[in-house]
């Protein structure tokens, strides 16, 4: 994988900033209680064509749901981008929407960690050599 130039860092950083605000805003219209969509990350092609979203949703049940109508509503998101970017970007580039899952694998760590039958601290012990 190519390192990402400043250029496409700072495209994907402001991507980011504003699909947030817009994922923010639909959800208060909408008066949707107890979700939580969370911007991972975005990375953009070389071109600035395409961009890769990351995101991350709480509940995780509901994730698959609501990761489907992002997918679906990509060219209204896109087009929703474009009336806030104009002054900074001549072309949006087309949104692919990707779960990140990487919370879900914290977690299952962290219930590994505290369960009785932790395996770091059940490590079997060494005989000890004596000379």
């Amino acid at each position: 994988m190519n390192p990402q130039t400043p250029r496409q860092k700072k495209i994907a950083a402001l991507l980011q900033e504003e699909l947030a605000n817009l994922l923010l805003g639909a959800i208060r219209a909408e008066g949707v209680v107890n979700l939580l969509v969370s911007i991972t990350k975005v990375t953009v092609t070389s071109d600035l064509s395409q961009a890769k979203v990351h995101l991350s949703v709480f509940p995780s049940k509901v994730a698959p749901l609501h990761l489907e109508a992002l997918r679906q509503n990509s060219a209204q998101l896109r087009h929703d981008l474009s009336q806030r970017l104009r002054h900074q970007l001549r072309r949006v580039p087309a949104l692919s929407f990707y779960l990140d899952d990487s919370l879900d694998y914290v977690d299952q760590i962290d219930k590994a960690l505290t369960r009785a039958d932790n395996p770091i601290q059940k490590q079997p012990s060494k005989p000890s050599k004596n000379p």
